[in-house]
């Protein structure tokens, strides 16, 4: 509990933060006339959203279950990063439409704004970083909230570079390259963790188990002659479950049972980080074809 409060109270701070940055690169970039501070400003805008939905889930997915809700709020997680992972892309293609309508323009840029803004924009955003890199592992929702700020700490740095090259070569156009790189890496991050969502929200094996290695290792135990309707799945980033049907060679007593259970759990546990498993043992009598639980 004390480690999800810390998360809490960082994602608290880095909001205020890219608050201030969001504020600052816009006004900053309307002044400028800099399309690529504006679309910083626009980054670090749904940076925003992106982190207030990641408190949201990180109070959320920590919920204890319910009757109605059995496994609490876990998928509150992947829901989070999956809103968070969209917003970015929409605009990133937003960006992208903006930057392609002001090709050719010639539009004038005011470097004394530009620059320091995007100074002070990378200060922000490399200070948000360092708040949340420990957090970052901890789940699908930390890592969409951590690639979100350092991907706008990278697209800082662009803009820096935008700014020192327009000023040695006077070619507006730089500026808007540099807004379409922007968006390509918002777009790119974003697409990853949608990826990452969905494949939760499908129910899929997590990265990391192979399915038909946890097949053989329950076959594998003595006395399991075979398994079936084997599902491993995850209702988040970090909890992995499984559950399945496992026939018997032969009628075993309570206690064989018991340490069949305790065998099986330790092997899922060890080697492939699950703790939260269903295993229904039948013999092999009732798996025989035309039995309730024919193998599949």
């Amino acid at each position: 509990m004390h480690m999800h409060d810390h998360s809490e109270k960082r994602i608290g701070w880095v909001i205020l933060f890219n608050v201030a940055i969001v504020i600052a690169e816009y006004i900053g970039g309307l002044l400028s006339g800099s399309l690529a501070l504006l679309s910083d400003a626009g980054h670090n805008f749904s940076d925003v959203l992106s982190l207030i939905i990641s408190y949201i889930g990180e109070r959320f997915s920590h919920s204890e279950s319910t009757k109605r809700h059995s496994f609490g709020f876990k998928r509150f997680e992947v829901a989070a990063a999956f809103i968070n992972a969209l917003s970015l892309c929409v605009i990133a293609i937003i960006i992208i439409i903006e930057a392609m309508g002001r090709l050719g323009s010639g539009r004038e840029i005011s470097l004394g704004i530009m620059l320091p803004v995007a100074i002070a924009g990378l200060l922000g955003n490399i200070f948000s970083v360092a708040l949340l890199v420990k957090e970052k592992g901890k789940n699908l929702n930390m890592k969409s909230a951590y690639l979100h700020l350092a991907y706008d700490a990278l697209s800082s740095v662009f803009v820096i570079i935008a700014a020192v090259a327009i000023a040695l070569t006077h070619l507006a156009v730089i500026d808007v390259a540099i807004s379409l790189v922007i968006a390509l890496m918002m777009l790119w991050s974003g697409l990853g963790v949608l990826k990452q969502a969905l494949h939760i929200f499908m129910q899929g094996v997590p990265d990391g188990i192979d399915f038909q290695s946890v097949h053989n290792d329950l076959v594998s135990l003595d006395g399991v002659r075979s398994v079936h309707d084997l599902h491993i799945w995850s209702v988040n980033s970090e909890d992995v479950f499984l559950s399945c049907h496992a026939c018997l060679e032969e009628k075993q007593d309570s206690d064989q049972i018991n340490g069949l259970i305790i065998k099986a759990n330790g092997v899922l546990k060890e080697k492939y980080g699950i703790t939260h498993s269903a295993i229904q043992f039948e013999y092999a009598g009732i798996c025989k074809a035309g039995g309730v639980c024919c193998e599949k």
